[in-house]
């Protein structure tokens, strides 16, 4: 099994970075101690987000951060990133596997079936989501809540990132349940200071770690 150990992992999209630019949006998150960071654009084409991946690669690259291309295998594939993350609607796990049998490739879950699923079909990590209400993806499903996060937390056997509507005020609660690798949007990319916020958020992570010998 892959290690998947990185806490912190903030997700970038263009709708929530405010008027600020992605990239300066990902440098600021890599100053802040980010290992790992997600390009996520729905709304733009093929090669906007082609040219956008592959900056975000270079940056990445040279600070030995993973990134991960959310959706798209083939430009994933194409700018040399670390792996993809999978939706419920998008190539399944299991034939993303067979195209890059070495990548870091997450999926999306929201219930115990796609979670077992995602383990049959060999993902890396899954997400287990949203915990609380968002605005950052269009669901129709409620928010899953802590106590399901917990009884997931013991179904599932390999590594899991969590996220929706995790921010300063709710974050101590997912890391009680047994948390360690946390998905952030608008709490980071929104926050005034995205360098303070990611670093902040990322000591909050090891301290709780270090405390408790995760």
């Amino acid at each position: 099994m892959m290690k998947f150990d990185y806490g912190l992992y903030p997700v970038i999209s263009e709708e929530f970075c405010g008027k600020r630019s992605m990239v300066d949006v990902l440098k600021d998150i890599i100053e802040g101690g980010a290992k790992i960071v997600q390009l996520r654009q729905k709304e733009v084409s093929k090669i906007e987000l082609y040219k956008l991946a592959l900056i975000y690669r270079q940056i990445t690259a040279k600070k030995k951060v993973k990134l991960i291309i959310n959706d798209h295998i083939d430009i994933a594939l194409a700018v040399k990133a670390d792996g993809v993350h999978l939706g419920q609607e998008d190539l399944p796990c299991s034939a993303a596997r067979k195209i890059a049998p070495h990548f870091i490739i997450g999926v999306s879950t929201h219930n115990f079936f796609e979670i077992k699923a995602a383990e049959r079909d060999k993902a890396t990590y899954i997400n287990i989501g949203p915990i609380f209400a968002t605005n950052t993806k269009k669901l129709k499903i409620k928010p899953l809540g802590l106590d399901y996060l917990q009884d997931a937390i013991m179904l599932t056997r390999v590594p899991f990132t969590v996220m929706g509507g995790i921010n300063r005020n709710n974050i101590d609660k997912v890391l009680e349940c047994g948390a360690k690798n946390i998905a952030m949007v608008t709490a980071i990319t929104q926050a005034p200071n995205i360098v303070n916020a990611t670093r902040e958020f990322v000591e909050i992570i090891q301290n709780f770690k270090k405390r408790n010998k995760f």
